[in-house]
C-alpha cells in the first residue's frame, strides 16, 4: 500500500540520519570497517554492505551497532526475514537504539505479524514517546488486527501530536474505507489532501472512492491525472487511470494507457490483461491473443485469459489451438456443454469428423441431462463471481490474504522456474551488485556445480576461494601444466586458452606413450579434455588415473565431473530434439513417451556414477564440503528433493558460510512447500553474498 512505502522511505531517511550517530566500538580496525559498510549504505550497495558488516560481526560477535547496520540493509532489499533477526539481535545486544525496534518492526508489518509488529512500535514509543513514524504503523497495524477502536485511539493520539500529518489521514481513511464508512474515509482523504498535494496516494483513494460508490469516472480520471503527475513511473496508475477512461467510452485513451504501463512494466499481467480484452473487443484479434499469451507464460492458470484466447482462436481460425485451449478448460469444466460444442467446431473445420461427432454428442448428452436446449453453464461468469468474492472478502479482512498452503507455495515458486523475462530492471549505476538488487529479474535456476580448473573466477564480492587440501597437495607436487583450483560453474575459454589445452594434450599424448604412465599425468590430461568437453576420454583418463591410484581423491572427483558433462550433453542433445509436431498418432505418441523415459533413465544413471564418485571422494577426504554440495546438486537433477536437502545440510554443517549451498537448500525447500525454511535459507544466501537470493525473496514475499 502506498502510505505503508511512504513509512517506508521516511524509516530510510531516518537511518540515513542516525548513521553519524551511533557510537562506534573502540578498535580502529573495527570502527574503519563500520565506516566503510556505512559509507557502502549511504550509496545504496547493500550488497557490499552486508559483506563489511559480516566481517565485523565474525571478528566481534557481541557489538550491537553492525547487527542493526546490516538489519538495514536487509530491509532496504526486501529481505524482511533477515531483517527482522537481526534487529532483533541488535535489541539483545542494546535494547535502547530505538530504530532497531522500529527496523523490526516494519519487518514484521511486511511479513504480516501485525501484532509483532505492535509490540515493537510500543516498546519504541517507550523510548521515543513522539516518534511519528511508529504512531502511524502502530495504528496501522491495530487497524489490520481490526481492533479499529485502538486504531481510532491511536490515530487521535498522533494527529495530537501532529495534526497536520497527511500520511495519518491517508492511513485512517484507508482503515474507513474497509470498515465501509467512505462518507468519513473522503473527508479524511480531503483534509489529507488540503494540507499537501504532493501525495499521490491520496489522489488514488479517493479516485476509488469515486468510481466505487458513485460510478463518477471524471473525478476519478482528473484524480488519477494528479496521482500520475506526482508519480509518473508507476505503471498500476495507468492501468486504474485506462479502466476509467474504458467507462467514459475513451477507448483510444484507455489503449494509450495500458501500452504506456506495459512500456513501464512489460511484465504486467494486469496490463496485459486489460489490453487484451480491449483489443478484442476492437477486433484486433492476433494482438489480443498476444496479451493473453504473456498472461498466460506468467501466470499459466489464470483461467479467464485461456477462456479469452480460445475464443479468439476460434474467431481467427486457429483450429488446433482452439481445440488445445478449450481441452484445458473442459478439464476444469466437464459440463460446459458450449465448450465441446466449440471444440467440436474446430475439430470439423480440422477435417477430424470423428473427433468433432464425439464432442457433439457430449454436449447432447449434458443438454438432455439438463433437459435444456440452451447452454446455461457459463465458466466465464462462474470464475468472474469468484474473483468477485475473494475480493469482497480481501477486503473486508483488511486486504490480508489467506495463508498460503504447501501446495500454494509449491505452484507459485513453480511458476517462477517457468517464467523467463528479457525485460530486466536496471539497478543504478548498471552495476548487478549495487543498489536495489532484488528489482532485477532473474532466471531462478540453481547455483551450479564445483567443479576443477586451471581458470580461478574473480569474486569482486567477496574474494572467496574454495580450498580442498587435495588440490593443494597437487599443486606443491608441480607436476600438472598450471595452477588446480576449484570454481563454482563452467569456465569459458578463450580462443587462445582452447588453444593451450589443446597444446597441453599434445604433450600429453607423447609423454604417456614414452614414458612410464602415473596417475597424476592421465589427471592432468584428463582435465584437459574436460575443459575442451571431451568427457568421453576424460572419463577415460579418470578411470586410468584410479586404476593406477585407487586413493587418489582428485581422480575420482575428475570422473565425477566428466560424468556430469556427459549428462549435460545428452540434456542438449534431448534439448535439440524436443521439436515434436502437433499432430502425431497416438502409437507414436506412445512411442515418444517410451523414448522420452528410457533417456531420462539413461541420464539419471549418468548422475548416479557421478555420485558414486562423490561417495568415494568423501571416503578418501570425509570433510570435502564440496562432494557434499555436489552430491546435492546431482540428487536435485534427479527430483530427489529430500536427499538433495540432505546434502546440502551436511555442507552447511562443515562450512557454515557457504552461501550456494544455502541458495539451493532453499529453493529446494520451496519446491516441497516449505515457505519459512526456503525464505530463512535464502536470506542466509543473500547474506553471503548470493545475489539472485533477494529477487526470489521479493518474487515469494506476497
Amino acid at each position: 500500500m502506498h502510505w505503508l512505502k511512504q513509512t517506508y522511505r521516511q524509516l530510510v531517511a531516518v537511518v540515513a540520519l542516525m548513521l553519524c550517530c551511533l557510537s562506534l566500538p573502540a578498535q580502529i580496525n573495527t570502527e574503519q570497517v563500520i565506516s566503510i559498510g556505512r559509507n557502502a549504505l549511504y550509496f545504496e550497495d547493500y550488497i557490499l554492505a552486508i559483506q563489511y558488516f559480516n566481517q565485523v560481526i565474525n571478528t566481534k560477535p557481541f557489538l550491537a551497532e553492525p547487527y542493526f547496520y546490516r538489519s538495514v540493509a536487509k530491509i532496504s532489499l526486501e529481505d524482511y526475514q533477515g531483517a527482522e533477526q537481526d534487529a532483533t539481535e541488535t535489541i539483545e545486544r542494546n535494547p535502547f537504539i530505538v530504530d532497531a525496534y522500529q527496523v523490526r518492526g516494519v519487518s514484521r508489518q511486511n511479513l504480516g505479524n501485525f501484532q509483532g509488529a505492535v509490540e515493537d512500535y510500543e516498546a519504541g514509543l517507550k523510548l521515543m514517546p513522539e516518534d511519528k513514524a511508529m504512531l502511524t504503523n502502530r495504528a496501522v497495524c491495530l487497524s489490520q488486527l481490526k481492533r479499529y477502536d485502538e486504531a481510532q485511539q491511536a490515530f487521535d493520539e498522533l494527529l495530537q501530536v501532529d495534526p497536520r500529518n497527511d500520511h495519518a489521514l491517508l492511513a485512517l481513511a484507508h482503515m474507513n474505507m474497509v470498515r465501509g464508512d467512505t462518507a468519513t474515509a473522503l473527508d479524511n482523504l480531503n483534509r489529507s489532501i488540503a494540507i499537501s498535494k504532493n501525495n499521490a496516494g491520496a489522489y488514488v483513494m479517493r479516485a476509488e472512492i469515486a468510481t466505487r460508490t458513485r460510478q463518477d469516472f471524471e473525478s476519478g480520471v482528473a484524480d488519477m491525472d494528479s496521482a500520475i503527475t506526482l508519480e509518473p513511473h508507476y505503471a498500476g496508475y495507468f492501468i486504474n487511470r485506462a479502466y476509467m477512461k474504458y467507462n467514459l467510452d475513451d477507448y483510444f485513451g484507455a489503449m494509450a494507457d495500458y501500452d504506456y504501463a506495459i512500456g513501464l512494466e512489460p511484465t504486467s499481467v494486469e496490463a496485459h490483461f486489460n489490453r487484451g480484452l480491449l483489443r478484442a473487443e476492437v477486433s484486433d484479434n492476433n494482438k489480443a491473443i498476444e496479451d493473453f499469451n504473456v498472461v498466460l507464460k506468467r501466470q499459466p492458470d489464470n483461467f479467464m485469459a485461456l477462456y479469452n484466447r480460445s475464443l479468439l482462436y476460434m474467431r481467427t481460425g486457429q483450429w488446433r489451438k482452439a481445440v488445445d485451449d478449450f481441452t484445458t478448460i473442459l478439464k476444469k469444466y466437464p459440463e460446459f456443454e458450449a465448450g465441446y460444442m466449440a471444440r467440436g467446431e474446430a475439430k470439423r473445420r480440422m477435417g477430424d469428423t470423428r473427433g468433432s461427432d464425439a464432442d457433439y454428442d457430449k454436449a447432447m448428452a449434458i443438454f438432455r441431462r439438463h433437459k435444456t436446449h440452451v447452454s446455461t453453464f457459463d465458466p466465464a461468469q462462474i470464475e468472474a463471481t469468484a474473483a468477485i468474492q475473494k475480493a469482497r472478502q480481501r477486503a473486508l479482512d483488511g486486504d490480508q490474504d489467506e495463508p498460503e498452503s504447501a501446495e500454494d507455495i509449491m505452484e507459485r515458486f513453480n511458476t517462477l522456474l517457468t517464467v523467463r523475462t528479457d525485460e530486466t530492471v536496471k539497478p543504478e549505476y548498471a552495476n548487478k551488485q549495487r543498489g536495489h538488487i532484488q528489482n532485477t529479474d532473474t532466471e531462478v535456476e540453481p547455483m551450479p556445480m564445483f567443479a576443477l580448473s586451471y581458470y580461478a573466477q574473480d569474486n569482486k564480492l567477496n574474494g572467496n576461494t574454495y580450498y580442498i587440501k587435495e588440490i593443494n597437495d597437487a599443486n606443491d607436487l608441480r607436476m600438472l601444466p598450471g595452477t588446480l583450483v576449484l570454481i563454482n560453474g563452467t569456465p569459458q575459454l578463450s580462443e587462445d586458452e582452447i588453444q593451450v589445452r589443446f597444446a597441453s594434450i599434445e604433450y600429453y599424448n607423447s609423454l604417456l606413450t614414452s614414458s612410464q604412465p602415473r596417475a597424476i599425468d592421465y589427471l592432468g590430461r584428463g582435465l584437459d579434455h574436460l575443459l575442451v568437453k571431451n568427457h568421453e576420454t576424460a572419463l577415460a583418463d579418470a578411470d586410468h588415473a584410479i586404476g593406477l591410484s585407487p586413493t587418489m581423491a582428485l581422480a575420482h572427483w575428475l570422473r565425477a565431473d566428466a560424468h556430469y558433462l556427459q549428462y549435460r550433453m545428452a540434456r542438449a542433445v534431448d534439448a535439440s530434439s524436443a521439436h515434436a509436431t502437433n499432430t502425431v498418432t497416438s502409437t507414436s505418441d506412445a512411442d515418444h513417451k517410451t523414448d522420452i523415459m528410457l533417456r531420462q533413465r539413461e541420464q539419471n544413471a549418468m548422475l548416479d556414477a557421478m555420485i558414486a564418485d562423490l561417495q568415494q571422494v568423501l571416503k578418501l577426504s570425509p570433510r570435502n564440503v564440496y562432494a557434499h554440495y555436489n552430491m546435492g546438486n546431482a540428487h536435485m537433477l534427479q527430483g530427489d528433493l529430500t536427499s538433495a536437502i540432505s546434502c546440502y545440510t551436511s555442507a552447511i554443517e562443515l562450512k557454515p558460510d557457504l552461501g550456494q549451498a544455502y541458495y539451493n537448500r532453499g529453493l529446494m525447500y520451496l519446491r516441497m512447500g516449505n515457505k519459512s525454511q526456503g525464505i530463512a535459507d535464502l536470506s542466509k544466501a543473500g547474506e553471503l553474498g548470493i545475489l539472485p537470493s533477494y529477487n526470489v525473496l521479493k518474487r515469494m514475499n506476497r
